[in-house]
């Protein structure tokens, strides 16, 4: 065909072509090709009926009379049948017409050829009657409910789209068990083998967590406790990794986990992995308590584990241990026993070991009192505290046995990995065959690296542990994340039925004397059906470990002239956790008693765009000052907000009044780049003030108070 030719017919079939040059889709040029295929198919076949023909005239040459009879009475004959055959047809057509069938066809059927086939008609038939509707249709194709239903109403038919009940029942029944958190029916599992074996449990030795402050004195403790020179081998003497240590006294074991603070105590509790069975909060009496005492403090509180307080340091000229002890009292409201209160606390010298045997008698004193119990015999179960992939063993981590026995060759599960014991190593990197409850020992045998405070469950086969992770991997995939407290859902959780309700808060201030006038003023915030309660204060900003905390016990975090670091915005806003920022007492006041009232109005979002450091002050004549700014991260615009912070504390906030790049004025820059920046109305800058970039973001409402959630 000439490509004029070709074009004009294409275009006489719906397909709007400028030129020869124009170009084709893969699918409109298979159902091109199978229009034209058919079309020369049809040619063949006149072709081959005229010669034919001709072959008939030949050789009926010497019939030629009669033939030309036969042709008139054909030709009659035919000119009478049409009409007959014309009357039929006609009433054929008409009864078809009238008679609409009814197709039941399932979901899994709906495909072209199958559908065609139920028709009664060729699949090339449908796709050349689509074809003139300009649209494209492939054999076999896999067709949507609307394109089937279109496609039986030009055969005038109607479609029955019916379930494919057994089909439907295998897919509920997948969906239901897909539902089901493996994990939740070994948690089942142990729960009932305690409650059937209550008579053979036994005591178990305590897991016990060193925190406090750094440098009061925790890893040497830990160090003279087990005899080992833990400080002196790691940088700065502050512990480097989690690790687990079992001690022996007067017959008895402890188990002890060494962390390197609060963050990793609170992520054992965040991950539902509660390790540990007693505190001891470690105080120096020549420093008192410190800020990160009292976080410790509140990590452990909240995670209603005993507390033990160890004054360390009393052998040093400046120590005061009763200044130490009316600290406790009125910054962490403990009272020591010879107070009168029931706070166990022992004077302690780490460095000399004054006073550890009585530390460690009253360790397992407040073990007997607690009844730690475990179930000693069949498969294990245990609190992985460290994981990690060693570049020589693989796969590889650190787990306290809790119940049951872990044997080499047995197979585990642990999150969503599984495992079988090719090896045990205890604390002294001895190799052991058999690991009871308490004991702390490093697993080898691991297909991938367990998430570190997941629990480890001994498995009977391979299978079982196999069928475990598909099941636990491919709820991971559906698994909605979490969504936590918000301050807007105070009104839903009083309207709630049952037990009083707590509105847990983080309060991060500038100051003591904010942080106390804060707390003062939400304390006079009663409500009969929900109480507020400030679970950790602290001075300074926002951090990981705070939302670490907001996480485990589902609090929302307040911050007032403080910022957050970008590391605890990223991890806040994965872990769905509410962070909000206020500059002045009474908004944040405000915003607490609209909560509880159900009134408090759709804030703007603040986002964070960026932080840069100042780098260099220029002084010009009437401008002002000019920062120098080095961009760390993200970028600034002209039009949002500035925060200026001095060593952490906020020293205004305000707009940009000009960004510039040099000597160019520009609307946004992005980081690693250098910008100058003039504060609007605001002169005081310095070098190495920190500044954060923020905008506000319009967001709808969606909240909806009162009804109950699926």
């Amino acid at each position: 065909m000439h490509a004029r030719e070709f074009l004009e017919e294409l275009r006489d079939l719906g397909y709007e072509l400028k030129s020869h040059m124009s170009s084709l889709e893969d699918s409109e040029v298979d159902a091109i090709k199978e229009y034209f295929e058919e079309k020369i198919n049809e040619n063949k076949k006149e072709k081959e009926v005229k010669t034919n023909k001709k072959v008939d005239i030949e050789k009926s040459k010497e019939t030629e009379e009669k033939t030309k009879q036969k042709k008139v009475s054909y030709k009659k004959g035919k000119k009478r049948e049409p009409k007959q055959k014309k009357e039929i047809t006609e009433s054929k057509t008409k009864v078809e017409s009238d008679e609409i069938k009814e197709i039941k066809i399932t979901k899994s059927e709906l495909k072209l050829d199958i559908l065609a086939n139920k028709l009664g008609k060729g699949q090339n038939d449908i796709i050349k009657e689509f074809f003139m509707k300009g649209k494209v249709l492939r054999p076999g194709q896999v067709l949507s409910e609307d394109q089937a239903e279109e496609i039986a109403m030009m055969f005038n038919a109607l479609l029955d789209i019916v379930v494919d009940e057994a089909k439907e029942e295998k897919e509920v029944k997948k969906t239901l068990r897909d539902k089901i958190d493996p994990e939740d029916e070994l948690k089942e599992r142990w729960k009932k083998i305690y409650e059937e074996n209550e008579d053979k449990l036994i005591e178990r030795a305590p897991v016990v967590t060193i925190m406090g402050h750094v440098d009061h004195g925790k890893t040497t403790l830990l160090d003279n406790i087990r005899n080992t020179r833990v400080a002196e081998k790691e940088a700065g003497g502050i512990t480097q990794s989690i690790g687990a240590y079992q001690v022996n006294y007067e017959g008895k074991k402890i188990t002890f986990i060494d962390t390197p603070g609060h963050e990793a105590f609170t992520e054992m509790r965040a991950r539902g992995a509660q390790a540990t069975d007693i505190v001891v909060l470690i105080i120096a009496a020549d420093d008192g308590v410190m800020p990160q005492t009292i976080e410790a403090y509140n990590h452990a509180k909240n995670a209603n584990v005993p507390i033990i307080v160890a004054i360390n340091k009393i052998d040093k000229p400046n120590a005061n241990v009763d200044l130490t002890k009316q600290q406790m009292v009125a910054k962490l409201n403990l009272i020591p026993e010879d107070w009168g209160g029931d706070t166990i606390t022992v004077p302690i010298s780490a460095k000399s070991g004054q006073g550890i045997d009585e530390l460690l008698e009253m360790i397992i004193l407040v073990s007997e009192m607690q009844e730690i119990k475990c179930y000693p015999e069949g498969l294990a179960r245990g609190v992985i505290i460290e994981s990690k992939l060693d570049k020589f063993l693989g796969p590889v981590a650190t787990t306290i046995v809790k119940d049951g026995k872990l044997k080499v060759g047995d197979y585990f599960v642990a999150g969503s990995t599984f495992g079988k014991v090719r090896r045990m190593i205890d604390p002294n990197g001895k190799n052991v065959k058999i690991a009871g409850p308490a004991d702390p020992v490093q697993i080898l045998g691991f297909e991938e690296v367990p998430d570190m405070h997941s629990i480890l469950y001994g498995v009977k086969t391979l299978h079982e542990a196999r069928d475990y992770v598909e099941k636990k991997k491919a709820l991971e995939e559906k698994v909605v994340q979490k969504r936590h407290i918000r301050l807007e859902d105070a009104l839903k959780m009083m309207r709630e039925e049952g037990e009083q309700k707590t509105l847990n808060i983080i309060l991060k201030a500038d100051t003591f004397g904010s942080l106390e006038a804060l707390k003062n003023a939400i304390a006079k915030l009663e409500n009969p059906e929900i109480e507020l309660q400030v679970i950790h204060g602290g001075i300074g900003a926002i951090t990981k470990s705070d939302v670490m905390l907001a996480t485990a016990s589902d609090a929302v975090i307040l911050g007032f002239r403080v910022k957050a670091d970008s590391g605890a915005v990223k991890y806040a806003e994965r872990e769905n956790i509410q962070i909000k920022r206020y500059d002045i007492i009474f908004n944040l006041i405000d915003d607490l008693k609209k909560a509880l009232q159900g009134m408090l109005e759709p804030e703007e979002k603040e986002e964070i765009t960026g932080s840069g450091e100042v780098k260099q002050v220029f002084k010009i004549k009437k401008v002002g000052n000019i920062a120098g700014i080095q961009l760390k991260e993200g970028y600034v615009e002209r039009d949002g907000g500035v925060r200026l912070y001095r060593q952490g504390k906020l020293v205004y906030d305000g707009k940009i009044e000009s960004l510039r790049h040099y000597k160019d004025e520009v609307k946004r820059i992005d980081a690693p780049k250098e910008c100058g920046i003039k504060i609007l109305n605001f002169d005081d800058i310095n070098e190495g003030d920190e500044m954060e970039f923020y905008k506000f973001i319009q967001v709808e409402r969606t909240l909806e108070f009162g009804k109950k959630e699926d």
